[in-house]
């Protein structure tokens, strides 16, 4: 596979919110769209656990068929969308840091052709949503 076809890239945010009150706004699948402005639609086929699927609406552009791979209560939560070849996969991350502090880190992992100009795209957003995230999750830590 050459550098086109593999791109990674990780964001993070510090917050005074718990890592329970995030995972609380995680597993509200239907709420994502209040506080990530790159979802118009979105909808889970079922329970918050490894092997359910959902779609997800961006705004303009035409909905995308996910699944979630990996769920770890309060610690994390993988999923992945296929596009043809294209595989991408997003590690929503929550790290107790000590002295009430937490760190939320989405990475991503971009794997087929065009993963180098797609990745970034996807990823485009992602500091503006994590910091929505923390927001929302500080006032439900409060």
């Amino acid at each position: 596979m050459n550098d086109d076809n593999v791109w990674r890239g990780e964001y993070a945010v510090e917050t005074s919110a718990a890592p329970e009150a995030i995972w609380s706004i995680f597993r509200d699948v239907p709420g994502w769209k209040t506080w990530n402005a790159g979802i118009e639609q979105i909808d889970i086929d079922g329970p918050f656990i490894a092997g359910t699927w959902f779609t997800m609406k961006p705004p303009g552009e035409e909905a995308l068929r996910s699944q979630l791979i990996e769920v770890r209560e309060n610690a994390c939560f993988i999923d992945e969308t296929r596009v043809g070849d294209l595989v991408i996969k997003v590690a929503h991350r929550i790290e107790a840091l000590g002295a009430g502090r937490t760190r939320i880190v989405y990475a991503v992992d971009a794997r087929g052709p065009q993963a180098s100009e797609i990745g970034p795209a996807v990823a485009s957003d992602f500091p503006d949503v994590l910091a929505s995230l923390a927001k929302l999750a500080e006032t439900k830590s409060a």
